[in-house]
């Protein structure tokens, strides 16, 4: 099933969930659908299309579909990309789940079989106005050497990372993440919330990367089943909770000073992902990875200045002061 192209025929935003298949086979059949999904979406404020780019793990097991679009009308980089691949863990991976997963057993050799499936995207608009958005969702197994299954677990989210702080943008994404998630536990929305704004955090700055949204990781509190239609409802939030906010900024006039500030926060992110984030690092060292979808989420361009801090009260230190004091936006 991992390693080729599941199809699916359904209509934009009919589920394809079907609790009598196993947990795995859904998820690959819910991220490819919104892969298709949100590409479209993406397509109605673009004048280009997304390109596909299959990619095999070969002997390693499983591949996936990168979706990229560069150098468009509004977006100067965004890739959706899936990844659907099982094999070998070695012990230097395993080490890294095991600060939430000490009870991993693994083989003499120190290693584990595993499967993992999930969609993953990073937009990056031309316009400084426009927010950047990035979003995973996953599902992760353990399996053991006779094929059953040792340990599963979800994890994913969606932030948002303007340059340009817009209160009512940040209550809108807010809004309809805490709207996804509140038929499976009121008090989710807020522990995820609070989650992202301690992961996406970037120590040596003292700054969040943006003005956050939903995390969470190792997740299998609920059953299966219920982690799985979580994960779509999360999903399904993706589009009404950002396109509104692009096509309300992508064509507002900017000056080059606010060009070079976009560049500056571009440069925060490229920190963040290639320092802190635990999937770059974990993507990095599995065997047969494919460092291209991985590193997808850099943005083309980035400007680091020396010492650069921006004047008091100016809408640069209003972004500032939003991500070293985060705020509850709903």
């Amino acid at each position: 099933m991992s390693d080729a192209k599941t199809t699916t025929t359904t209509k934009a935003g009919e589920s394809v969930l079907d609790a009598s298949l196993p947990i795995k086979e859904q998820m690959e059949r819910l991220i490819r659908q919104k892969q298709a999904e949100i590409c479209a979406g993406l397509e109605t404020l673009e004048t280009k299309q997304f390109a596909p780019d299959e990619w095999v793990r070969g002997n390693n097991g499983g591949g996936g579909r990168s979706m990229v679009l560069a150098d468009g009308s509004t977006f100067e980089k965004a890739g959706v990309n899936v990844s659907v691949v099982h094999g070998t863990l070695p012990p230097g991976a395993i080490e890294r789940m095991k600060n939430d997963h000490k009870d991993i057993e693994t083989s003499a050799a120190g290693t584990v079989g595993f499967f993992a499936c999930g969609l993953s995207m990073v937009l990056h608009p031309w316009n400084p106005h426009a927010p950047t958005m990035h979003l995973n969702y996953r599902y992760f197994e353990i399996i053991n050497p006779d094929g059953t299954t040792q340990t599963w677990w979800f994890g994913g989210g969606a932030d948002l990372t303007p340059s340009y702080l817009y209160a009512e943008d940040a209550r809108h994404f807010h809004l309809q993440h805490k709207q996804a998630l509140d038929p499976f536990g009121a008090d989710l929305y807020p522990e995820f919330k609070a989650w992202c704004d301690r992961y996406f955090y970037i120590p040596h700055r003292g700054e969040t990367r943006g003005v956050g949204g939903i995390f969470y990781d190792d997740f299998n509190r609920l059953p299966a089943q219920r982690c799985l239609e979580m994960a779509e409802s999360c999903f399904n939030a993706m589009l009404p909770s950002y396109l509104p906010l692009v096509a309300r900024r992508k064509d507002t006039p900017y000056t080059p000073e606010e060009k070079q500030w976009q560049q500056i926060r571009r440069g925060r992110y490229v920190e963040f992902n290639l320092v802190y984030d635990r999937g770059t690092k974990f993507g990095l060292q599995t065997p047969g990875s494919r460092v291209e979808s991985i590193l997808m989420s850099m943005p083309k361009t980035a400007t680091w200045l020396y010492n650069y801090e921006p004047d008091s009260g100016s809408r640069e230190a209003d972004l500032l002061q939003v991500t070293r004091s985060p705020v509850e936006w709903v």
